[in-house]
């Protein structure tokens, strides 16, 4: 027989579509947007489609809000967490990288009558300061001059090949840089600005560290007027110039900046340890007889001279997190990947490790996609609920307090510290932030004003994202007022 009207359940799914709807609230979303938050992406024309906000209390059994949470979205740099999370679960807080140099033939009168390895283990840390020393304890140990090669092994990674200017055509930005088995120095070269005393003055460039077959030839010049976006205003391009390669640097730097850090990858990782070993080996009174190249160790030739571990992966993930580094990101995702054995390269390996893992934790990962770590990419995906989850679970670890450390403090450090400067909760989030363009993302924990921790995810993918900081900061705030 036909009802005479409505079932209950029906009236009630229509009563809630309809509450929703005038809440602007998704179905099956909990709780609208704080009013202040949704007011700031109104003023600046973001879609609520294109956003995804979670929140919830440490001590809580559910979100307080819950708002886009099941869309699969593109988190930007926020998605090191991810990584991070895996290496700590994978490999644990204490994990060390080693670096070893290795010997073929005899040493004697100063000389290896012979070649000498260094064989890369995938440190993400191994900075100049560190590689000189490595060095010159092997000039402590009685080599002066190397009969036959310095040979770098970077065979630890098995990697696809990177192209550099594949992202956004700035291949020699160092966020750009690829992985590599034997990276050094980040791949970067330091340029000290100072500009000179009156406008037209060429600006001095002090580069660093020294790079055997690298010439710098610069046409900045010192300007007036505001800093402002200096960095916007210079330009580095790359040309062939023998023996090695030119960089050319033009642009204008403002007296009011004052001397200035910039920095640029003139070269790929291969090319660029080469490059740094033989200039640093060389300027410590080292002598070969034959060349700084890349290749493999014959390890049944060899013996071990020197080995040497990196700083914790608790300090690598610090640095990667307070700062965005993404070359570190992508060192510790390849990193994951050489503890799978399968044949496949290292940065796929880690990204199945790393699903695996968050799988294994009771995260839901099942539309997670990584390509790389570090959130430098237009393919990476990740819901906000997978990410809440994850910061709820991170909570509960032993490595919490590693995790949590290493997020930059809103108005205080790394890539947060221009953001609450002027709010009361100023210094009260941890947040790593994220930054595309068309992506502006933000996750970690708040310490609201009673003493109450709540872990939060925000995420914009919106033709206008660049301008929900206003936003965020605006749910950063409720956060901490308990509101």
């Amino acid at each position: 027989m036909p009802e005479s009207g409505p079932r209950p359940s029906l009236a009630q799914a229509l009563l809630t579509a309809l509450l929703a709807l005038a809440l602007c609230v998704p179905a099956g979303a909990t709780g609208p947007l704080p009013g202040p938050v949704r007011a700031a992406l109104l003023r600046h024309g973001i879609a609520d489609t294109g956003v995804a906000v979670w929140v919830q209390a440490l001590d809580a059994t559910s979100p307080h809000i819950a708002y886009n949470t099941e869309r699969a979205m593109n988190p930007a740099s926020v998605m090191k967490l991810v990584t991070a999370f895996a290496a700590f679960e994978t490999l644990g807080p204490a994990f060390n990288w080693t670096t070893r140099i290795e010997v073929e033939g005899d040493i004697s009168a100063g000389q290896l009558h012979g070649n000498l390895y260094l064989v890369g283990g995938g440190d993400p840390l191994l900075s100049y300061e560190r590689l000189w020393k490595l060095l010159h304890r092997v000039r402590a140990l009685g080599i002066e001059r190397v009969r036959g090669d310095i040979v770098l092994d970077a065979s630890i990674f098995d990697l696809p090949f990177h192209d550099p200017f594949a992202f956004d055509g700035k291949g020699l930005r160092p966020y750009n840089s690829g992985p590599y088995g034997a990276l050094l120095h980040f791949n970067t070269l330091h340029l000290e600005l100072m500009p000179g005393a009156t406008k037209g003055d060429p600006v001095r460039i002090v580069p660093h560290p020294p790079l055997r077959g690298l010439t710098i030839r610069s046409a900045i010049a010192t300007d007036d007027g505001i800093c402002g976006n200096w960095q916007h205003r210079l330009e580095a391009s790359l040309k062939s110039h023998k023996p090695g390669v030119l960089l050319e640097l033009s642009g204008r730097l403002s007296l009011a900046c004052g001397p200035r850090s910039w920095s640029a990858a003139p070269m790929p990782p291969d090319r660029f340890s080469e490059a740094l070993v033989t200039g640093l080996w060389q300027e410590m009174g080292g002598r070969v007889d034959g060349t700084v190249r890349s290749g493999t160790e014959p390890t049944r030739q060899t013996s071990l001279l020197i080995e040497e571990s990196s700083p914790s992966l608790a300090e690598a993930v610090r640095e990667m997190n307070k700062w965005s580094s993404n070359v570190i990101a992508t060192q510790v995702l390849a990193t994951l990947g050489a503890t799978d054995q399968n044949t496949r390269d290292v940065l796929t390996s880690g990204a199945n490790v790393v699903k695996e893992r968050l799988l294994a934790s009771g995260i839901p990962a099942e539309d997670l996609i990584i390509e790389n770590g570090s959130g430098l990419s237009r393919h990476e995906r990740i819901s906000a609920n997978c990410l809440g989850k994850l910061l709820m679970t991170a909570w509960q670890r032993p490595f919490m307090p590693e995790f949590v450390s290493s997020l930059p403090i809103a108005g205080l450090d790394g890539t947060a510290r221009n953001r609450l400067s002027a709010s009361p909760a100023r210094g009260q989030a941890h947040i790593k932030t994220g930054t595309l363009e068309g992506v502006r993302a933000i996750a970690g924990y708040v310490l609201d004003r009673k003493g109450r921790r709540h872990a939060l995810v925000m995420m914009v993918n919106d033709p206008a994202a660049a301008s929900s900081l206003e936003a965020q900061d605006a749910l950063l705030e409720w956060i901490w007022a308990d509101r």
